[in-house]
């Protein structure tokens, strides 16, 4: 019986991880636009109006990071047949 090969393709688990970092980021926005919640009781300042804009300025930011790796790493489809004949 021929066993499956214990660990993944490098690119392939690359691949796998930045996606998941993808669907991890919404998460992470959530909790970092949460945070100002915690600490409500005066309303929103100036301060905590400047950490939003901030979070909301890194997320952009990681998000645009992780997509152009995800295009980078997508695999690459081979060629169409031009429909000569050899």
């Amino acid at each position: 019986m021929a066993r499956a090969p214990l660990f993944l393709a490098r690119e392939g688990y690359r691949r796998r991880r930045l996606a998941d970092m993808a669907r991890l980021l919404p998460v992470l926005g959530a909790a970092l636009f949460l945070v100002p919640a915690l600490d409500a009781e005066d309303g929103l300042g100036a301060g905590m109006l400047i950490y939003l804009f901030i979070a909301w300025f890194w997320l952009i930011l990681a998000s645009a990071f992780v997509s152009s790796r995800l295009v980078r790493a997508a695999p690459r489809e081979p060629a169409e047949p031009s429909g000569e004949a050899p």
